[in-house]
């Protein structure tokens, strides 16, 4: 069975807070007091200490006490370390909501990136000018896999199929248009269907991603067939080549400034809106700077991380 001097070795912190509380105090039954422990207590803790490093801490003269050259050495080196745990639990709280520096990584598409996020980014700059921010340029299931590395600490986008280990909260809405050459036809008519649309060649983004997915269904659901003349990345190319007459395409309304070349054709009847957000890993703990950005975007999401709530 273990000796008592050997159960006070395994408690290095507890040895070394009676011995710096009794330097502090000049006096063991100060020090118990200040750890609500019986004076002989301390007495031992700092007895095995003193064995243990082959040293002298303390003169006592009668009731008082006084360091000896070894112990104002160890004052020194042990002082900071007990100051410091007792201050575990404040420093830990101060620390974990700490927001003004640090690091955020946002994944999100391109036209995300483009048209949707500039906003945010601008305000959450503003407000927090020492955080370092980036923004990673992904495509498809690219944004999802960073997410579940860990590598990115949210993602940013429209979601079609949410896996059951990710959590998807909107954030905005937007109307798709369709967009044709100025003079183009469609332009002409009081009310463009899917049925008039099919009649033209289509240009639209990569097959994998979700406009392509929507506006297939939107044809689909009517039996009609039609043809993607091109297939281009980017709205801001895919307005280009629009506005060169190679065909006509379905965009969101937040990509049209107005100053383009081209006809805007509300569809929002027939072709689905478009809904952006914020694409959590769930059970992921979010860091200060994510909670901070994400409040920008919609300061009700505070009751994700909000104890009162859960």
């Amino acid at each position: 069975m273990p000796s008592r001097n050997m159960r006070y070795r395994h408690n290095r912190l507890q040895q070394l807070r009676g011995f710096c509380y009794a330097a502090q105090t000049g006096s063991m039954s100060k020090a118990a007091a200040k750890m609500e422990l019986s004076q002989p207590s301390v007495s031992l803790q700092i007895q095995a200490l003193e064995k243990e490093l082959n040293a002298t801490l303390f003169e006592r003269k009668g009731p008082k006490i006084e360091l000896t050259h070894d112990g104002r050495i160890l004052f020194e080196l042990a002082q900071d370390l007990v100051e410091g745990f007792a201050l575990l639990n404040e420093t830990f709280e101060a620390k974990r909501s700490e927001i003004d520096v640090g690091r955020l990584e946002i994944a999100a598409g391109g036209s995300t990136i483009q048209y949707v996020l500039p906003a945010f980014v601008e305000k959450f700059v503003e407000k927090y000018p020492g955080i370092d921010l980036k923004l990673v340029n992904v495509t498809g299931q690219d944004g999802l896999k960073q997410l579940r590395d860990g590598e990115v600490d949210f993602c940013v986008g429209p979601m079609l199929d949410i896996p059951d280990d990710i959590e998807f909260r909107p954030i905005v809405k937007y109307d798709p248009v369709l967009i044709t050459p100025k003079g183009h036809p469609l332009a002409k008519r009081d009310r463009v269907t899917p049925r008039h649309i099919c009649k033209y060649p289509l240009i639209l983004p990569p097959r994998h991603l979700s406009t392509w997915r929507q506006v297939e269904y939107a044809f689909t659901q009517e039996g009609l067939t039609y043809e993607v003349k091109l297939e281009v990345g980017g709205w801001e190319v895919i307005k280009k080549y629009v506005e060169l007459g190679l065909g006509v395409s379905i965009v969101m309304s937040i990509c049209m400034t107005g100053n383009e070349n081209l006809e805007q054709i509300p569809v929002q009847g027939y072709f689905p809106q478009r809904t952006y957000g914020v694409v959590l890993r769930k059970g992921k703990q979010l860091s200060p700077q994510a909670k901070g950005f994400i409040e920008i975007m919609n300061p009700d999401f505070s009751e994700l991380w909000d104890p009162a709530n859960k």
